[in-house]
């Protein structure tokens, strides 16, 4: 396979072949002017190290990939695990961030190799071959490689590496999962795959979706973002053992810029901003349910369309995304209007007597009220969270009071801030949660014992609902005359 460039050196002074006559007196008044220029040129900024030059010149430049996993424009504007990590080591710098999106690994390589970007931040694994070449930060994450395929009726699931063996097999060019097939050909010579210079893991499991290709490699996180789309998609089987994802630079005497990013990792590490990150994207998508998204998918068909004109307009009076509205009405009833539990709470989006009366509306069955007492409760969750506490933690942390009340949830927030946490990051909340059942916690409260577990499933997921929602809600704006704008999660404004 195709090994990232070698980097090429820089050219040499060009030397005249012609002999001067010489000259003593003129030699005396050269050697003066040769010690200014020699001087002079020592003064220039190929003794300031990179991470001077990068703050000097007050611009840190990163190339990544247009990819769930790494970088896209999500409804709030630009978001990812790589781009969220990357504004902050430009923070941590003091210098500005100029992004590079790039699909092709080859040239990616070729960027650093070229010192036209200072760091790839790509979703890339360290191996062996890469090592070579590039000069990789400490790891922020694992990931395992796994084979992806189509779950059909009477097909046969792969279980080994000989099952794949004449069958229709693509990776991404130039990308671990190329390595990976490489290898493996040395004990299997009879393997075979095409690499694709154009697409990416992300479009290749689509592929795989779509039975135009039979297997693909890639990262068990890529698939699990895909899974919940797609849910016919599978895991055959993994691939080796568990990889570092790291960012790469170009590899050269100079450490500077390597050790910024130990300092930058370790500090995030220490203060827990990686693993609120890493619960942003992943912390929601861990077990997927197969039959739920599938019903999910289903429904979003054949329910939605009778109540989307009321989430619709209901979101709109209490400046909410209708989409997430929508999410909380679906993991309440499952858009059944008819809905009642055990406990007395009823209605499309489940709401008690109290609150109803709370929201004033008088018919807990009757759709349209329902709807709107549910937006209006949850506005008033999401205007009651502390205002200092940040999006998107300030609307997950408003679900969790929809549904286990506000005083539990702050319970819960002070039983963070004994337990050493962050009492205003969800990440940390919601592993306090589950404690407000155990009497060990919830007797020094105020609120007392609560079922936490639930809010916990409860918004992970809502979360998923309202990625589905979003991704099928774009999927379908082409045959709308005017599809309606994205609002960011909690935000007041339209």
């Amino acid at each position: 396979m195709a090994q990232p460039p070698v980097t090429v050196s820089p050219p040499y002074w060009i030397i005249p072949t012609y002999k001067p006559r010489y000259n003593p007196a003129m030699r005396s008044r050269l050697i003066p002017i040769f010690l200014l220029i020699v001087v002079a040129l020592s003064g220039c900024s190929a003794d300031k190290s990179r991470i001077e030059r990068i703050k000097d010149e007050g611009t840190l430049v990163v190339v990544t990939r247009n990819n769930p996993t790494t970088y896209y424009e999500g409804p709030s504007g630009p978001t990812g695990l790589e781009y969220d990590l990357a504004t902050l080591f430009a923070k941590h710098l003091g210098v500005e961030l100029k992004l590079v999106v790039e699909e092709n690994y080859s040239k990616i390589y070729s960027l650093l190799q070229n010192g036209k970007t200072d760091i790839a931040a790509a979703s890339l694994t360290i191996t062996d071959s890469r090592k070579k070449h590039l000069q990789f930060s400490p790891p922020y994450m694992e990931v395992t490689q796994q084979v992806a395929y189509r779950m059909r009726n009477n097909a046969k699931r792969p279980r080994k590496i000989e099952d794949l063996i004449g069958k229709d097999i693509e990776v991404t060019a130039n990308s671990s999962h190329a390595e990976t097939l490489v290898t493996l050909s040395k004990d299997h010579p009879d393997l075979s795959w095409q690499e694709n210079q154009e697409l990416d893991s992300d479009e290749l499991l689509q592929l795989v979706w779509s039975q135009f290709i039979d297997y693909t490699i890639a990262d068990s996180t890529e698939i699990k973002l895909k899974q919940r789309f797609y849910p016919e998609l599978a895991v055959a089987f993994d691939i080796g053992k568990p990889e570092a994802l790291a960012w790469a630079m170009h590899k050269d005497i100079d450490d500077s810029l390597y050790n910024e990013t130990v300092t930058f990792f370790s500090e995030i590490k220490e203060n827990g901003i990686l693993k609120q990150l890493l619960n942003k994207y992943y912390g929601h998508v861990r077990k997927f349910n197969y039959v739920g998204t599938q019903n999910f998918l289903r429904d979003i068909t054949n329910k939605l369309p009778e109540y989307i004109d009321i989430f619709k307009l209901s979101a709109h009076a209490q400046h909410l995304d209708w989409r997430l509205l929508a999410s909380v009405g679906y993991q309440e009833s499952h858009w059944d209007p008819d809905a009642v539990s055990p406990t007395g709470v009823r209605g499309i989006m489940m709401l008690t007597s109290n609150t109803a009366k709370f929201v004033g509306i008088s018919n807990r069955r009757d759709t349209i009220q329902s709807i709107e007492g549910g937006a209006k409760y949850l506005r008033y969750m999401i205007d009651k969270i502390p205002n200092h506490i940040e999006e998107p933690d300030r609307t997950w942390m408003a679900l969790a009071a929809y549904n286990v009340g506000y005083g539990h949830l702050e319970d819960a927030r002070k039983i963070t801030q004994k337990r050493g946490g962050n009492p205003d990051k969800w990440v940390d909340v919601k592993e306090s949660l589950p404690l407000l059942s155990k009497k060990k916690w919830y007797s020094k409260t105020k609120h007392g014992y609560a079922r936490g577990q639930e809010p916990v499933g409860y918004v992970s997921n809502i979360r998923n609902y309202y990625e589905l929602l979003v991704w099928h809600d774009e999927l379908n704006a082409y045959k709308e005359e005017k599809p309606p704008v994205p609002i960011s999660i909690g935000s007041p404004s339209l």
